[in-house]
């Protein structure tokens, strides 16, 4: 029988500020928050999506990349922290419409890395802002395909906010509130890159919201199969309509259909054809041109309105990899030659050209040529 006194383990466990007694009462917190009725349901919804993710990632990138179907568990947030690894790009795309709650993706940075290098056209590419902004954009891709595959599921067009990606240490990622979250593990690979995982994060309020709205949450005693039974738009625990209504309905219908359009749409027998109907030409007035003076009249009227003129220097195409590429002192070669003369335009509109001077300390331009009338039109067109 104890003394009192703690033993030796236990000291070590306070001293290290272990709790194994609290961690595994959070475990089995866990598990009651999200059934294993609802965690199935859940991830059941998100095995359907990963095929289109895989397939808009690979157009993305050029490289066969598959995600693999998803293991959804309900854990505390603390207890995420151990799965991830030390670098990774905190990814959050928060549900704004038809739904709203907290989600984000966990992707490793040597991942991020891969998918900016091969959407960029830059092996090695080093993750900085050009390079998240090429995350981000695959990302919405994934992010889209996942609420459109939702809304489905729940009959309501769900929305997400724009990515907010950030580089991170594991200890800062952004988790939902709460005691609990959810999470979705992701088997990911890329071609010529190593096996790698992604995580997907849901608030417990939001995935507990969503497998109450879809088909009665798909759970033993839920109302799927009369949800099923009613249709599209119909009430939830209709019956359907059986043959015998079906056919004592269509006579009813078809007399409906001929009372609103008419005889003339009706089938022989049907009654009396309607009379043709009177058909004259349309008569319209003479156009008289119109009197000068009044058009010069009504021009003096515009001449206090302010119109946009720019100056521009030249132009250039560049492929979004190249755009996404140019930082501070990227030099952008234009289609202009030196000294040649600058365009003058007015409201985007070409109407003169002329070359840079300097006047007291601000740049202005001398207008050298007037575009001739003819060209002028063929730039409207």
């Amino acid at each position: 029988m104890s003394d009192g006194s703690l033993s030796q383990d236990e000291i070590d466990a306070l001293l290290q500020g272990t709790d194994t007694i609290e961690m595994d009462t959070r475990a089995a917190g866990g598990a009651a928050a999200l059934t294993e009725a609802e965690r199935t349901v859940f991830q059941e919804m998100l095995h359907g999506v990963t095929e289109s993710q895989s397939s808009n990632l690979t157009i993305l990138t050029g490289k066969t990349v598959r995600i693999g179907d998803p293991t959804v568990t309900a854990r505390a947030p603390g207890d995420l922290t151990a799965l991830l690894p030390e670098e990774v790009v905190d990814v959050r795309v928060d549900l704004t419409d038809g739904l709203q709650g907290e989600h984000s993706y966990i992707i490793p940075a040597n991942v991020a890395v891969a998918v900016a290098g091969l959407m960029m056209g830059q092996a090695g590419a080093e993750l900085d802002d050009a390079s998240l902004s090429a995350v981000s954009e695959a990302m919405s891709q994934i992010t889209g395909t996942a609420a459109t595959a939702i809304g489905n599921q729940i009959g309501r067009m769900v929305k997400t906010a724009v990515p907010d990606l950030r580089r991170a240490a594991k200890q800062q990622v952004r988790v939902p509130q709460g005691e609990f979250l959810v999470s979705a593990e992701y088997p990911l690979s890329i071609e010529g890159s190593p096996q790698s995982r992604m995580f997907e994060l849901f608030s417990l309020s939001l995935v507990k919201e969503i497998i109450s709205l879809s088909e009665g949450g798909g759970l033993p005693g839920g109302d799927s199969a009369g949800a099923a039974a009613a249709g599209p738009g119909g009430a939830r625990g209709a019956p359907r309509a059986g043959p015998a209504s079906r056919q004592q309905s269509a006579p009813a219908a078809q007399a409906g259909y001929q009372q609103t359009f008419g005889q003339a749409f009706a089938g022989p027998g049907a009654g009396p054809a309607m009379a043709p109907p009177n058909v004259q030409p349309v008569q319209f007035a003479n156009l008289q041109p119109a009197q000068l003076g009044g058009e010069q009249g009504n021009i003096g009227l515009l001449m206090d309105v302010f119109m946009e003129m720019t100056v521009e220097l030249g132009r250039t195409r560049k492929r979004i990899k190249d755009i996404l590429g140019i930082g501070e002192g990227t030099i952008i070669e234009l289609d202009k030659l030196a000294g040649e003369p600058v365009d003058i335009l007015v409201n985007h509109k070409l109407i003169a050209k002329g070359e840079v001077v300097v006047i007291d300390e601000n740049f202005g331009v001398r207008v050298t040529e007037i575009v001739s009338q003819i060209d002028r039109m063929n730039d409207l067109t």
